[in-house]
């Protein structure tokens, strides 16, 4: 299950993480339907990475600060992370193909 976060712990756990490992933020709201499908897409490729990405997913209703900060404007939004600086972002529903594509380009990077 992806670890919640929130607009009070997004900076230490996100920004200021000491983990090397990529991290995954799913911006998303319980009413949206397209987020329930896509975070269910990320739970089935979660066991895969676990070991090398962290997943995080952050309700854009309860925490419009860090939403507001990154431009959400659409959700579901995923914006993948590397050394507290945002590398890519995927607007919309993602296939697993997509999503580790995208993860895989992290793990390849020596940045």
């Amino acid at each position: 299950m992806l670890q919640e976060i929130n607009d009070n712990n997004f900076h230490e756990l996100i920004i200021e993480s000491h983990s090397n490992k990529p991290i995954l933020v799913d911006f998303w709201a319980p009413w949206c339907t397209p987020c329930r499908t896509l975070s269910e897409v990320l739970e089935e490729i979660l066991d895969e990475y676990k070991e090398k990405v962290l997943f995080f997913k952050l309700n854009v209703d309860k925490n419009p600060t860090v939403s507001s900060q990154y431009g959400i404007r659409s959700i579901p939004t995923i914006i993948f992370f590397k050394n507290g600086q945002k590398q890519n972002i995927h607007i919309g529903i993602a296939s697993k193909k997509d999503i580790r594509n995208k993860i895989n380009i992290l793990l390849t990077e020596k940045k």
